[in-house]
């Protein structure tokens, strides 16, 4: 066993990209273990856990590289990916801070480098992330903030200053944003249209503007305001704030509002705000009695006088025998595509246990096991601590793959495949390997699968994958969560 652990002091990485380092290198043949990221106090842990020594001095400002390899050629070979992946990871060495100078080590002066400036996307540790945001509104600019795990109270300060200012902030914990045809955190490549997006919700929105492409029609922007801008406490301050930008928009002649289920008092004011408005919007709010995700996609199109979403099937090359009366167990990447799903399920089926449950009493023990029906968020922000979100490094949802496939208590099992700029580039060929090592005597498998033509991982080529080896394949979550219950239920003939 060979292993080397390096400190390069005041080296900055956005997580993002140390997340896509990270898995570069640990899928490296003969790397057993791998850690590319900033010396923060999660990360510092997670290198103690690797049985490393934290080197003197560390801080957040510094870029830890920890590896452990089978021999010292697997460890060679992993720091030559390393150092390529860290020079992809600036753009090629390329732009600011590149042969003309040193780089900009703030928000502000990278502004005062590069005028014409309107948007700072902020994607550091969740404790650094305030004051960042902050720097770059009190240089006029817009912020997206990819970091979670910032305090709500600094989310309701940043977005009360950027109000005051006329700047709008999305996030934090905002993973998709589509601005001025520019894919922005996870983002799916999509025509441009007449339909603009706010949204509380990262896959949901991923998810709706890829059945509007499919539909052959397009978006003019999504703005991303994270996932509790329609809680009580925020108060919906970045939605209505958004809401009145695309009402400005000559491009937009439509608004989608897209969250997971909001406050009720706060989706309220979201719907009298929206009633003031020239431009029509449309409220698609997830919750029970409420649209689906495709239902609300269809309702868009109808709204600009386009025919409505139709749902495209992949059909498994060697189906398994039926399994009814089992369990359902869904296995997410997506938060909001898990939510849909639960919320379908459990109208058919009851109780759905889940790390992210419609309701208390349906909470997951600490170990995430049921013997009943269950779906699991990977990407939920317990999971992801101090490793890369599931969309772009899906070993742990892999692993569980593989588990439930061997459970004969399961009779289906539901996931979803998000492909996209920031994703993985082949989730299909991890999940297909695992699916066909399970041999036929196993549950049905229903993926949706969120994508478009244009994307980089090829959506046709990835849902053949996934068909040849036994799952059958929806465009729609919607409907890939309605015929997974119907195999439950026995209803699939």
């Amino acid at each position: 066993m060979s292993s080397a652990l390096e400190l390069r002091r005041g080296t900055y990485r956005d997580s993002v990209s140390l997340m896509q380092v990270s898995r570069s290198v640990s899928a490296v043949d003969g790397v057993t273990k791998a850690l590319v990221a900033m010396a923060t106090e999660l990360n510092v842990g997670l290198l103690a856990g690797m049985g490393f020594e934290t080197p003197d001095g560390a801080g957040p400002n510094d870029l830890i590289v920890a590896i452990r390899a089978a021999d010292e050629d697997a460890l060679g070979r992993a720091r030559e990916v390393l150092e390529a992946a860290l020079v992809l990871s600036t753009g090629g060495g390329t732009g600011i801070g590149s042969a003309a100078g040193a780089a900009p080590r703030t928000i502000r002066t990278a502004a005062n480098a590069t005028p014409g400036a309107t948007l700072a996307l902020i994607s550091v540790p969740g404790p650094n992330a305030f004051a960042e945001a902050m720097d770059a509104l009190e240089v006029g600019l817009d912020v997206l903030i990819f970091s979670d795990n910032v305090p709500v109270e600094q989310e309701i300060r940043l977005k009360d200053v950027g109000r005051e200012r006329g700047l709008l902030v999305m996030g934090p914990d905002c993973g998709t944003a589509l601005v001025g045809g520019v894919g922005l955190g996870f983002a799916n490549t999509v025509r441009p249209g007449p339909i603009g997006i706010v949204a509380a919700s990262g896959t949901g929105s991923q998810e709706l503007m890829c059945l509007l492409h499919a539909a052959g029609s397009g978006v003019s922007h999504c703005l991303g305001v994270g996932g509790r801008d329609l809680s009580e406490a925020v108060g919906a301050r970045s939605t209505l704030q958004a809401l009145a930008m695309l009402d400005a928009d000559p491009a937009t002649e439509l608004i989608v509002v897209v969250s997971k289920p909001p406050a009720e008092a706060v989706a309220a004011e979201v719907e009298r705000y929206a009633a003031t408005l020239a431009t029509p919007v449309q409220l698609a709010f997830l919750g029970a009695g409420r649209d689906d995700l495709t239902a609300a996609a269809t309702k868009a199109l109808a709204a600009i006088g386009r025919p409505g979403v139709q749902d495209r099937v992949w059909a498994p090359e060697t189906p398994p025998a039926a399994r009814t009366g089992g369990a359902l167990r869904g296995l997410f990447c997506g938060g909001t595509l898990c939510d849909e799903a639960m919320i379908i399920a459990a109208d058919r089926l009851g109780p759905i246990a889940s790390n992210i449950p419609l309701r208390a009493d349906w909470a997951l023990p600490a170990d995430l096991r049921s013997t009943g029906h269950l779906m699991i968020d990977f990407g939920d922000d317990g999971l992801t601590a101090g490793r890369p979100h599931p969309m772009i490094d899906p070993s742990l949802r892999l692993e569980r793959f593989a588990a439930e496939l061997a459970d004969p208590a399961a009779a289906v099992l539901l996931l979803d495949v998000v492909l996209g700029h920031g994703a993985h580039a082949d989730p299909a060929a991890e999940l297909a390997e695992v699916l066909r090592a399970a041999g036929p005597n196993r549950p049905a498998v229903v993926i949706s699968l969120c994508g478009t033509d244009q994307d980089p991982q090829d959506l046709a080529g990835q849902a053949r994958t996934l068909a040849g080896a036994g799952a059958e394949v929806h465009l729609s979550n919607a409907e890939a969560a309605r015929r997974a219950v119907a195999i439950v239920e026995g209803l699939d003939a």
